[in-house]
C-alpha cells in the first residue's frame, strides 16, 4: 500500500490507495496539484508512476495531454489506443528547456535562435531527428520529431523530477476538434485507462501552434494554435 497526498482547497487528507506496478488494470489516482507551487511530494510520487510504465494526465501551458517514459512502447500503444491514432500519429518530445535539444534533433544556429526565442511557450517544433529519437517516434518517410518547451510549473516540476524529456500527446479525444479542459471530466473518461491524472486548473483548449523546420531554412506553419506567429510576418 502507498500513501497518497490529495490536496484539497481547504485542508490536506492523505488516504491510501492500492498501487501495483501493472497500472492498466487499475482505477488511476487523482492528485490535485497547485499550478504554481506544485507539492514536491506529490510531482516525485507522479515521476515515480511514469518510471514504473505508467501513462499520465498532466497540464501544460496550452491544454491537457496525455504522457508517458520516453521510448516506453507499451505505453506509448496505450496512448495510441486512447486517441485511437494510426502509425503515422507524430508523438512530441516535451522538453525542461533547450539543453538537449542536440541529443535529439539537428538545428543550425538561426533555428536554434529562434526556438530560445520561443520558448518555454506554447509551441510544437517539427525538426529533423537524430539517431538517438526511436524510429516509432519519428515520422516515417520524413525523419522528423516534434520537440516542445511548455511554459508551466507543473509540467516543468514534473520534467525537471524526470531528469529526461517526456514523450507526449495532446489530450484530443476520438472524434472530437478540441482538448479536454478539466480534470474531472477527465476523470469520468478516462479513469480506467491511464494510471494518474493530475488536476492542474483549466490550462485552456487551445493546442500549441507547430511550426516545421525544413530543408534550406524554409520554415512552415502546419497548425495555427495558441503560440502567437507574428514573428513570422
Amino acid at each position: 500500500m502507498l500513501l497518497i497526498g490529495h490536496i484539497c482547497k481547504q485542508c490536506t487528507v492523505t488516504r491510501t490507495i492500492s498501487l501495483t506496478t501493472s497500472f492498466s488494470s487499475n482505477m488511476s489516482q487523482f492528485f490535485e496539484i497547485h499550478p504554481d507551487n506544485p507539492q514536491m511530494r506529490l510531482i516525485k510520487q507522479a515521476v515515480g508512476i511514469i518510471q514504473q510504465g505508467g501513462v499520465i494526465v498532466y497540464p501544460t501551458d496550452s491544454c491537457y495531454a496525455l504522457g508517458c517514459h520516453l521510448g516506453d512502447k507499451n505505453a506509448m500503444e496505450r496512448i495510441a489506443r486512447i486517441r485511437r491514432t494510426g502509425p503515422k500519429h507524430n508523438f512530441t518530445l516535451v522538453c525542461r528547456d533547450l539543453s538537449d535539444i542536440s541529443l535529439y534533433s539537428r538545428v543550425d544556429n538561426s533555428t536554434y535562435r529562434m526556438l530560445k526565442s520561443l520558448t518555454p511557450g506554447p509551441y510544437t517544433f517539427i525538426l529533423k531527428a537524430t539517431n538517438e529519437v526511436p524510429r516509432r517516434l519519428q515520422n516515417p518517410k520524413r525523419k522528423t520529431i516534434g520537440l516542445r518547451v511548455p511554459d508551466n510549473a507543473i509540467c516543468q516540476s514534473l520534467l525537471s523530477e524526470l531528469g529526461e524529456p517526456m514523450m507526449s500527446s495532446t489530450l484530443i479525444m476520438p472524434e472530437k476538434e478540441l482538448p479536454e479542459t478539466d480534470a474531472e471530466d477527465i476523470r469520468e473518461l478516462l479513469e480506467k485507462h491511464v494510471d494518474l491524472i493530475i488536476d492542474g486548473g483549466n490550462c485552456g483548449f487551445q493546442p500549441t501552434s507547430v511550426i516545421v523546420f525544413g530543408e534550406n531554412g524554409k520554415i512552415e506553419v502546419s497548425r495555427e494554435g495558441r503560440g502567437e506567429l507574428d514573428f513570422l510576418n
